[in-house]
């Protein structure tokens, strides 16, 4: 096959890999979202498949099984995958012993796994059964967009912290709330169906107990399809969440991080089903600041197996999140109305020179119904 016919067809077998891919956003976390697809010599699709819940079979394992429940033989087959075969016994076996055992001849990955376990040996267990690896350049768009669509994966395992998104609904002067604190509903039924989308990808939703005591929230999935409701983080520094509150939800984690003990409200929490963590913060001089110190919540999340963080906050935890320099990037709805007087985005500062604003950039801007969605990343935080 000539050179420019074979990257034409690799593209397009990696793109429906991709495709598979992004089924297993909201289903395989913490595991990461992955791909595969088995291809003929002739280029017939032999067996496809995308990674399960955690415990379930990873995507090489589906396609296999989709291939044997079509009667299609893959001896010889390549196999794309948009992630490094795993190499290791984790909850499943090694997708790398699974695709050697059927006789595939050929593996083509967008990018190398950054778990620690994989990083690099999985490609090198198939090279040594003999098996041809090719890697796609860093620079590849769909190497580009495996990274992206695992970008709180590769977060927790390079970083050791969950990739933190900061969802913000505003009228176009930058305003979330009335002085009075009114805010529902700000934009559009397509923004906040849009907006349970980006919930359900997440791992978990964080919020504060200002949000908690004032909106009685739920902060759960309901307006899109989803298979699991993602945790929920609250930060309730002296423990004010109502026992009665819409967050307790059967059947969801609940964590509730604080920094003021107080063992009578940890257990009657405790007892409603939430898991109650203390991490204290301290000023510079080594006082207790009497709030959760944020940063350490970050890497307890990361032990937590946490991989994208939907923040859906008030202007104030929302500002300590960015003075802190925790934001990873922003998902902002802006409706067309204004507002005038109200609560900010982000409160923080105030700044005494420009330079000294926190440097975004535009990744994408989108009509969703009548408002404009852009998602904005802080400069050099994909830098990982």
């Amino acid at each position: 096959m000539p050179a420019r016919s074979r990257l034409i067809e690799m593209n397009m077998h990696m793109e429906r890999a991709l495709e598979l891919a992004q089924r297993a956003t909201g289903l395989s976390d913490p595991n990461p979202r992955v791909g595969c697809l088995l291809v003929g010599a002739d280029g017939t699709v032999l067996g496809q498949g995308h990674t399960q819940m955690a415990g379930g079979p990873h995507a090489e394992v589906m396609a296999l099984r989709d291939a044997r429940e079509r009667g299609n033989a893959v001896q010889g087959a390549t196999a794309y995958v948009t992630l490094e075969p795993c190499s290791h016994q984790g909850r499943t076996g090694p997708c790398c012993d699974a695709l050697i055992a059927a006789g595939i001849q050929r593996v083509v990955a967008t990018q190398t796994d950054p778990n620690p376990l994989v990083s690099g040996q999985g490609f090198a267990r198939l090279r040594a059964a003999g098996l041809a690896v090719e890697l796609l350049p860093a620079d590849h768009p769909q190497a580009i967009a495996s990274r992206e669509l695992n970008i709180g994966f590769f977060s927790r395992m390079v970083r050791k912290t969950p990739w933190v998104r900061l969802k913000i609904a505003a009228s176009l002067d930058g305003k979330t709330a009335l002085p009075n604190g009114a805010s529902q509903w700000i934009t559009s039924a397509e923004a906040r169906t849009d907006g349970h989308a980006w919930r359900a990808r997440a791992s978990a939703v964080l919020t504060g107990i200002g949000t908690v005591l004032q909106d009685r929230p739920r902060l759960d999935v309901r307006l899109v399809e989803t298979s699991r409701q993602p945790h929920l983080v609250v930060v309730d520094s002296a423990l004010q969440t109502p026992l009665d509150s819409p967050v307790f939800l059967p059947g969801r984690t609940l964590l509730i991080y604080a920094a003021q003990e107080d063992e009578a409200k940890a257990a009657a929490l405790t007892a409603q089903g939430a898991t109650v963590i203390y991490l204290p913060g301290r000023a510079a001089d080594g006082r207790p600041t009497g709030k959760v110190d944020l940063a350490a919540l970050l890497r307890d999340l990361g032990q937590r197996e946490i991989n994208e963080l939907h923040v859906e906050a008030g202007h104030k935890l929302n500002g300590s999140l960015v003075r802190e320099g925790l934001v990873d990037e922003f998902l902002v709805y802006l409706a067309p109305k204004l507002l005038g007087q109200g609560a900010d985005m982000a409160h923080f500062g105030p700044l005494t020179e420009l330079s000294q604003a926190l440097n975004l950039r535009f990744l994408s801007s989108t009509l969703v119904g009548p408002d404009m969605r852009l998602l904005a990343r802080v400069t050099g935080r994909d830098d990982f």
